[in-house]
């Protein structure tokens, strides 16, 4: 597919499955409008890649599809002065996107070769306000956050991560897998740590077919 009809897909995306499907924040918006989600995808998937469906990237793991990762994205209320952890970004689309529209975005991939493609792929479209880490302890120190956002479908949510939430930051995370899958969000308050269940959301699972007790590597 010619890069002029990638982005007439692109706005199609974001016209007729994105902004129909109540995400009406207009820099997440206008951020699903300007990155080329065809160079997340293996390249024999390009011409698929604004389907709304979620693709294969390899290792056993999937991209989200469009409207998924918006209505996640969308939940987190991400600020443009904010700080964001993107934790399995894979092959770095959703740490392209937040890039966009927050201040920096530490994303954080365990599997070193989808890491390596991350950082290829930011370099090749200039995020130059995005890095890529390997070690989950070095993602947590680089906090706190206020903001943080689980690629995947995840079992539960472990108080380190809670830990590095900044006053009144945000922790999106969909619990639980396949149709069963509920978009949670926990806000850091003066008080402690308070929750609240959104939506239903289908994620693919961060580690394999079946999502894990809890969150670790």
């Amino acid at each position: 597919m010619a890069g002029n009809d990638l982005s007439l897909a692109r706005k199609a995306m974001v016209d007729g499955q994105v902004a129909v499907s109540s995400v009406v924040e207009p820099r997440l918006l206008s951020a699903l409008l300007t990155v080329p989600r065809e160079i997340f995808v293996p390249e024999h998937r390009a011409a698929l890649a604004y389907s709304d469906a979620q693709h294969d990237i390899g290792h056993g793991r999937k991209l989200a599809s469009p409207v998924e990762f918006a209505r996640i994205a969308q939940l987190a209320a991400i600020d443009p002065a904010d700080r964001v952890l993107d934790v399995a970004c894979g092959t770095g689309y959703s740490s392209a996107v937040l890039s966009k529209i927050a201040a920096s975005v530490v994303a954080y991939e365990p599997d070193k070769d989808l890491a390596r493609i991350a950082v290829h792929n930011l370099s090749r479209i200039g995020v130059a306000n995005a890095s890529v880490l390997t070690q989950e302890h070095e993602a947590l120190d680089a906090g706190p956050y206020d903001a943080m956002l689980f690629e995947g479908a995840i079992g539960n949510v472990q108080d380190t991560y809670l830990q590095r939430l900044a006053p009144g930051g945000r922790l999106v995370a969909v619990i639980g897998a396949g149709r069963t899958g509920v978009a949670t969000v926990w806000i850091r308050q003066a008080d402690g740590v308070i929750s609240g269940t959104h939506f239903n959301a289908m994620l693919p699972p961060i580690l394999s077919n079946d999502v894990p007790e809890e969150f670790v590597f």
